[in-house]
């Protein structure tokens, strides 16, 4: 359960996959921030995550988090990122 979710500004969910995921995020109002390819690459990861981060707290959600979605999820949480 994610608590104080009325404090996250910005959506991010990965369809993660062995060699590339894709991100699609949304604002709170909705409006779509990102939809693209996501190598399976740490910098990226974190660029995209800290891109966001300038429109304000970020959740990202993964849909397998606990193979090929961990470094996702490391690295978000290293980014500050709530994860769900």
């Amino acid at each position: 359960m994610i608590l104080q979710h009325e404090s996250i500004d910005v959506f991010l969910g990965l369809d993660v996959g062995k060699t590339g995921h894709h991100a699609v995020a949304l604002s709170r109002a909705g409006k779509k921030l990102y939809d693209k390819a996501l190598p399976q690459d740490e910098t990226k990861i974190r660029d995209i995550i800290s891109a966001l981060s300038s429109h304000g707290k970020v959740l990202v959600v993964v849909d397998q988090p606990a193979t090929i979605g961990a470094l996702p999820v490391a690295v978000a949480q290293a980014a500050g990122a709530t994860v769900g």
